[in-house]
């Protein structure tokens, strides 16, 4: 809801250097870092990627405004990962600099 405050969640995710692990919202808290959190319905559709890629090559600017970025969709973490592997002129998400979680 809005002015409340999100509930505290831990979720498997690829992270930037294309390994698994995992994403709290609490440890984010704990660095007194703002979290830029959205979700998108699955991976390998024409609807989403170009907003996912547009806000992974300005990451630095959300950086800069103490936020971190993390997707969240239903699809696993290996369905992710195999989409950041695909190339972006395939329409694939390549390489991404925040993680996304399942």
């Amino acid at each position: 809801m809005v002015g409340n405050q999100a509930p505290a969640f831990e979720m498997e995710a690829v992270l930037p250097d294309k390994s698994f692990g995992k994403v709290s919202l609490e440890e984010n808290m704990k660095n007194d870092k703002w979290t830029v959190l959205f979700f998108y319905p699955m991976d390998f559709t024409f609807v989403c990627p170009t907003e996912i890629t547009a806000m992974s090559d300005r990451n630095n600017e959300f950086e800069d405004l103490d936020a971190q970025i993390i997707g969240v969709s239903t699809d696993t973490v290996h369905t992710h990962l195999a989409w950041i592997n695909t190339d972006r002129t395939q329409n694939g998400l390549g390489q991404l600099n925040y993680p996304l979680a399942a």
